[in-house]
């Protein structure tokens, strides 16, 4: 069942955009869709998990899988391909 996609700090990239669908009793899956068709599945839409809400504490967490809730996030920590944060390693932390 679609919902209504929950408040995000980003709108999506171009050609994207997001949907948002029930996942459990209080919890939302927000998808990000590209508006592109690809030949290799025959032209249907192509998505990815962004993230989940939770519409009772108003929390985002992070995707293990696009079945399985991770983590608690800052949503504003996070960007607008996906929620997973960013694990910055070596010489990496330096450049941010």
């Amino acid at each position: 069942m679609t919902c209504e996609v929950p408040p995000l700090p980003y709108s999506p990239p171009d050609g994207y955009y997001y949907e948002a669908e029930e996942f459990k009793r209080n919890v939302i899956s927000i998808w990000l869709c590209n508006t592109y068709s690809f030949v290799y599945n025959g032209g249907i839409q192509t998505r990815t998990i962004h993230s989940f809400y939770n519409t009772k504490t108003g929390e985002y967490f992070a995707p293990i899988n696009s079945k399985t809730i991770g983590d608690c996030v800052s949503i504003e920590e996070t960007r607008p391909w996906t929620s997973m944060k960013i694990n910055y390693q070596g010489v990496e932390q330096f450049f941010v």
